[in-house]
């Protein structure tokens, strides 16, 4: 959409009939010229609507206030954060006396289910705003750190995960750094920090820290909830956003961000309605929304211990002592890559050893050889975008079969890339460097022939071990620990159910499992997002029935 569209459609000013609904649950505030409706950083602010007036909406991420836009009557205040419940990133301040209506962003929620042309009206608003403040000089969070830096490299890749807008400054290159350095009293030893406007200083913080500071992460209270998800890959999102539509009472948690593994694929070509692709971030954040414009809450990072059952209710254990009680739970944790056997592969890992390839990873390994290994969609989607970043990109097969195991459309374009080298039968057998990763030493298994390549990065898709080591032993899994539904269960000591297992029900009643966590699926998005919608039929049943 070009810019001028964009901001069309960004900022609508409302006519009499859409603004009536608005004010029935508005209340009115009357402020003088240079009062503050709400300021940057402030955690429950309210959506509003001009009466009489103006407010400038002021953005201070560089240090220096810049008003993004004046609103005047009839047009409104808010973005994706009213719905997201996380801070909020700029301020609204009155321009001359002004008069407005301010809405709690819960009964925005209650208006765009009861009124769907204004609420897609208010939506896409939102939407816009964000893409136009991102694509601005907007700063956001500042992050000062060094790219051979393993921290600084945990913060940007979670910051980026979130949708948390951010600039990094590496101190390593960067001419501006002497000086914020000195501004802020700091030297680069103190590094990696996080500036957030005016707010105090985060030096290195723990990815826990970080997100609790900025409004990341949010508690889910003590309420009982109809669902929890446990994992926010393609299952979980599919199941809050059809659990939460559906009216059940639906909490996602995820241990790093909603997303999953196809959260970090660069573009998803074979998803159905995205006929020129989609990358997993951007799909991913448009489920989020989805499912928080329902009413769905998320708590992330939040990383779960154990999962424990009283009477008909089940118990989900945070880490950190913290606990929801739920009558559903769907099991949708996914699988983590499987690690390199190759010695010196823990000192690499996040200065050279990358498990996903996106801007954030690419921005390290500009102008270098870069290595992907693995046979699968996620290692053929990482080529085809890592092949558009650096200038050669050699992918290693352990077996000697490029389409076994990877979609017809990513094998043509690999085979037919000037800048690609497969390497069939072939596996790193070396890693050598001093403070990050500079050379791989790869053997072919079959010939004995050695290769030395030069490379800042080498990214890994090889096998799946599933997230299953918080479940207790009534969930039964398989010997790799895939996780076990429907006929398989039907015989299983812990199913005490007189019915025959939900075809996606665990051995567990009323406990469910979706997507690549569960025995028997299918490892693709598609599949996911079916078995996650199906789940909540599933559900709905087992509530019905108890």
């Amino acid at each position: 959409m070009a810019e001028h569209d964009l901001h069309r459609v960004a900022f609508p000013k409302l006519d009499d009939v859409q603004v009536a609904p608005l004010a029935k649950f508005g209340t009115r505030r009357v402020l003088r010229d240079g009062e503050l409706l709400f300021q940057a950083g402030a955690r429950d602010y309210k959506f509003f609507i001009v009466e009489r007036g103006a407010v400038a909406i002021v953005e201070h991420s560089s240090g220096e206030p810049k008003t993004v836009t004046v609103h005047e009557r009839h047009e409104f205040g808010g973005d994706v954060d009213l719905l997201t419940g996380r801070p909020a990133l700029i301020s609204a301040v009155a321009r001359g006396d002004t008069e407005v209506f301010e809405i709690a962003s819960g009964d925005i929620r209650r208006i765009m289910g009861e009124r769907p042309a204004l609420g897609e009206l208010l939506l896409r608003a939102f939407i816009a705003r964000r893409e136009l403040l991102v694509a601005s000089d907007f700063q956001g969070l500042r992050v000062l750190g060094a790219g051979s830096s393993r921290d600084t490299f945990r913060i940007r890749n979670f910051l980026a995960r979130n949708q948390v807008p951010f600039t990094w400054i590496d101190v390593d290159h960067d001419p501006q750094v002497g000086e914020l350095l000195r501004r802020f009293g700091l030297s680069e030893a103190d590094t990696p920090v996080v500036i957030n406007g005016s707010e105090p200083l985060l030096r290195n913080p723990s990815t826990r820290v970080l997100a609790d500071a900025i409004g990341v992460r949010r508690l889910l209270g003590q309420r009982v909830f109809d669902l929890v998800v446990v994992g926010g890959g393609p299952a979980g999102l599919a199941a809050a956003v059809y659990g939460s539509s559906e009216g059940l009472a639906t909490a996602v948690i995820d241990s790093t961000a909603p997303g999953g593994q196809a959260g970090t694929s660069s573009k998803i070509e074979n998803y159905l309605g995205f006929p020129t692709g989609i990358s997993g971030a951007d799909l991913a954040s448009r489920a989020i929304l989805q499912a928080q414009k329902f009413g769905a809450q998320f708590s992330t990072p939040s990383q779960v211990a154990r999962l424990e059952f009283e009477n008909d209710k089940s118990v989900v254990w945070f880490d950190d002592g913290e606990q929801v009680s739920t009558r559903c739970v769907l099991i949708a944790t996914g699988a983590n890559y499987r690690k390199l056997d190759v010695p010196r592969r823990e000192q690499f890992e996040g200065l050279g050893i990358y498990y996903a390839a996106t801007p954030t990873e690419a921005q390290l390994c500009r102008g270098s050889e870069v290595i992907v290994v693995g046979g699968g969609n996620s290692a053929g989607q990482a080529v085809m975008f890592l092949s558009e970043h650096t200038p050669r990109v050699l992918l290693l097969l352990r077996n000697g079969v490029l389409r076994k195991s990877m979609s017809s459309y990513l094998a043509d374009r690999i085979e037919g890339a000037g800048n690609i080298e497969v390497l069939p039968d072939a596996e790193i057998s070396h890693m050598l460097g001093d403070q990050r990763l500079e050379v791989v030493e790869i053997k072919n298994h079959r010939t004995g022939e050695m290769r030395t390549v030069r490379t800042s990065a080498v990214f890994t898709f090889i096998g799946a071990i599933p997230c299953t080591e918080w479940l207790p032993v009534e969930i039964e899994t398989d010997s790799k620990g895939f996780v076990k539904t429907g006929r398989l269960v039907s015989a299983s000591p812990y199913w005490t159910a007189r019915r025959e297992p939900f075809l996606l029900e665990t051995s567990r009643p009323g406990v469910f499992a979706a997507g690549d966590v569960r025995l028997g699926s299918t490892k693709r998005v598609a599949s996911a997002v079916g078995e996650g919608a199906m789940a909540v039929q599933f559900v709905h049943e087992y509530l019905a029935s108890g």
